[in-house]
């Protein structure tokens, strides 16, 4: 039984990876990759990579993912990002993945979940406004999009997700957060129904609140002694 289980695991593996070779090559073949760093109303500058159909006779939909993760890998290397998403690179959408404020690439200070504030002044900013100045210059500045814009993202791209809908962008017609980080207390993943999970929640928030001297493509992993 252990062999039919470990041959059944292997072959999963290799169509799995065989998969992923297969959406590499063809993210390469049909799509070019553009890098750059757009400009926040306060300055600030958010790393952000444009994945654009090489077919330019007909214009794009913009899809949106915005994230803490780390959206690229090497300079000019393709991220495995669009691979996640096969369904959306066969219907083709101009498909853009952006560092948020603080993390990885993009300058500024990162604030775990930071709250909407309803009422800015001047130049204050949070993750709408973000959200709000990246749609308004991808839709007057990259080439054959429809001036239509969609964002998605699940768990804590989920919460970015959301973030984008008070305040809207008129370009935005479509928003769609899984599994979205919401409600931190009631059955997500720090608190379930009241109870503080400590396993989860610790490495979780040491990782995310490690300080940075700058932007960087480094992973953000904190190692433990136990």
């Amino acid at each position: 039984m252990n062999t039919i289980k470990e041959t059944i695991l292997f072959f999963s593996l290799l169509l799995a990876c065989s998969f992923q070779l297969f959406a590499q090559n063809d993210i390469q073949q049909n799509y070019t990759k553009e890098e750059i760093q757009i400009e926040m109303r306060d300055g600030i500058k958010l790393f952000t990579s444009v994945y654009a159909p090489r077919d330019k006779s007909i214009s794009y939909p913009i899809l949106i993912t915005r994230m803490p993760f780390g959206s690229e890998p090497d300079k000019d290397r393709y991220s495995r990002w669009p691979s996640y998403f096969p369904h959306l690179l066969k219907e083709k959408y101009i498909l853009v993945f952006q560092d948020v404020r603080g993390k990885y690439m993009s300058q500024g200070e990162f604030v775990e979940v930071r709250p909407y504030n309803s009422n800015k002044k001047n130049k204050e900013t949070d993750e709408n406004s973000d959200a709000y100045d990246t749609i308004d210059w991808l839709v007057h500045n990259v080439d054959n999009n429809n001036g239509n814009v969609g964002v998605f993202g699940i768990s804590y791209m989920g919460f970015y997700a959301t973030m984008t809908l008070p305040n809207a962008h008129p370009a935005l017609k479509a928003v769609s957060p899984q599994a979205p980080v919401t409600d931190w207390f009631l059955g997500d993943d720090r608190h379930h129904n009241g109870a503080f999970f400590l396993m989860d929640s610790f490495p979780k928030s040491a990782a995310m609140g490690k300080p940075r001297n700058g932007p960087t493509r480094l992973s953000s992993k904190v190692s433990f002694d136990y």
